[in-house]
């Protein structure tokens, strides 16, 4: 007679069995890793290793690229030149206007006691691809742990903000745009001062919530950061109202914005340093604001030192 083996080891676990098996273990990893973090150093070590191969794939597009280039003519490169160079000598009178508005500025501010404006440090680094993942708007550029890179950087570039480093590997780093729908940027209108939070949609644009339907709110209306959050320097530039949407039957209005930065169209971008926090000045009071009268006397007291 031909030997027959039991089912249990002819078929195996039941498909239900290991589903059930597979999805505890899934459930298990998720929540590990959202609570104690326990596998982002394997995310770290799984991202250098694949640093090689993902810069490997990547060449043979950078070299038709690179070919493309070249391939330009001689003429068009000579016209983009010298259109630069005219740029260049109109917004020259710009930049000394600006510089001096600047130390005006600097000087009134020391007069009146007030802190000193943070500089803006900053770091180039360029776009190496997108993020595969579909549910977030995320770009990844070539600036990691390696070039002193830290979760929470602002990013720009030569129009407004582009986002926020919210993952950093020893050679990348990503980055998510202000359209993603988990970004929340603080904003103040440039018109009229009025402060509020600007959102990201998830596609391309941007809204404005939190705001009455009888506020002072026009289309145009330039957006900057207001700095509030500690994490993005005022006075940068971060959308432009497009269209409002106002209903008497809700309290907020709808405002809808679009980024002034090319949040999906660049190659470089700028890394700025974290901010510091500022130690309030002694002569401050509980509230952190200066009382009048030491305020006075402290202005009084620079403009004789300075005369």
């Amino acid at each position: 007679m031909e030997y027959q083996p039991p089912p249990f080891f002819k078929r195996g676990p039941a498909p239900l069995a290991l589903l059930t098996l597979y999805v505890a273990i899934a459930v298990t990893l998720l929540v590990l890793d959202a609570r104690l973090h326990t596998l982002e150093l394997l995310r770290q070590t799984i991202g250098t290793l694949t640093h090689p191969l993902q810069v490997a794939a990547q060449q043979p597009l950078r070299l038709l690229e690179g070919i493309g280039e070249r391939l330009q003519s001689a003429s068009v490169t000579q016209d983009e030149l010298a259109r630069v160079r005219r740029e260049h000598l109109e917004r020259s009178a710009e930049v000394l206007r600006t510089q001096q508005l600047e130390a005006e500025n600097t000087h009134l501010r020391e007069l009146l006691g007030l802190a000193k404006r943070e500089e803006m440090a900053a770091r180039a680094a360029s776009v190496v691809r997108t993020a595969r993942d579909p549910f977030s708007l995320r770009i990844v550029v070539d600036k990691g742990t390696q070039d002193d890179v830290v979760a929470g950087q602002p990013v720009i570039d030569d129009k407004g903000v582009v986002g926020q480093v919210t993952r950093v590997f020893p050679f990348v780093s990503e980055v998510t745009l202000i359209t993603d729908k988990d970004q929340a940027v603080p904003v103040q209108i440039v018109r009229n001062g009025l402060r509020s939070v600007v959102f990201g949609t998830g596609g391309g644009r941007l809204e404005l919530r939190f705001l009455p339907a009888s506020a002072d709110v026009q289309e145009g209306d330039i957006l900057v950061t207001s700095g509030l959050d500690g994490v993005f320097l005022p006075g940068i530039p971060v959308a432009k109202i497009e269209r409002i949407e106002s209903d008497s039957v809700y309290a907020f209005a709808r405002i809808h914005c679009v980024p002034t930065a090319g949040v999906e169209n660049f190659s470089e971008v700028m890394l700025l340093a974290p901010r510091k926090a500022n130690a309030l000045p002694a002569e401050l009071g509980e509230n952190g604001r200066q009382p009048p009268g030491e305020r006075q006397t402290r202005a009084r007291k620079k403009h004789a030192s300075a005369e």
